[in-house]
């Protein structure tokens, strides 16, 4: 008797709707996420670096408990890595990644674990932060699959 192989057809997968934060004033991100936290209900606090190949990106999460969302930010810049040489000249050099190589002006990705997700409900201190911008990020993307894969 033969084997049937049999085929799973996967569906694709949805795109998911993700949000840019630029910063209007350079901060650290504790004194941004302070500011943030004051204006809200919730607060936002950092937990695991999300891990891409080498480079580490700071990670911030909070539970929006009236939509019982839970919102996601990612800092779109890697923490720098100094780069071990025997020259003392290239001694301080680092190394730096974008989760958004073609979004080098974002300063940080907001998305939540649902799919329908509403940022504007997160207030935002003017002078610090430009208003969150909507993006759909396709499922073929490198990104996409890192942030299923760390959800």
């Amino acid at each position: 008797m033969k084997n049937k192989k049999i085929f799973l057809e996967l569906e694709d997968d949805e795109a998911i709707n993700i949000g840019l934060i630029r910063q209007a004033k350079r901060l650290p991100d504790y004194e941004m996420f302070f500011e943030i936290n004051k204006l809200n209900s919730f607060n936002f606090c950092r937990i695991n670096d999300l891990k891409y190949k080498k480079f580490n990106f700071p990670k911030f999460e909070t539970y929006h408990p009236e939509t019982k969302t839970c919102y996601h930010i990612v800092a779109n810049k890697s923490i720098p890595i100094r780069k071990k040489t025997n020259n003392e000249l290239f001694s301080q050099a680092e190394e730096i990644k974008f989760l958004m190589p073609k979004n080098k002006d974002v300063d940080f990705i907001i998305y939540a674990k649902d799919s329908i997700a509403d940022f504007s409900l997160i207030l935002l201190p003017e002078n610090i932060l430009f208003q969150i911008q909507n993006f759909s990020l396709n499922p073929l993307t490198e990104l996409y699959k890192l942030l299923q894969y760390y959800e």
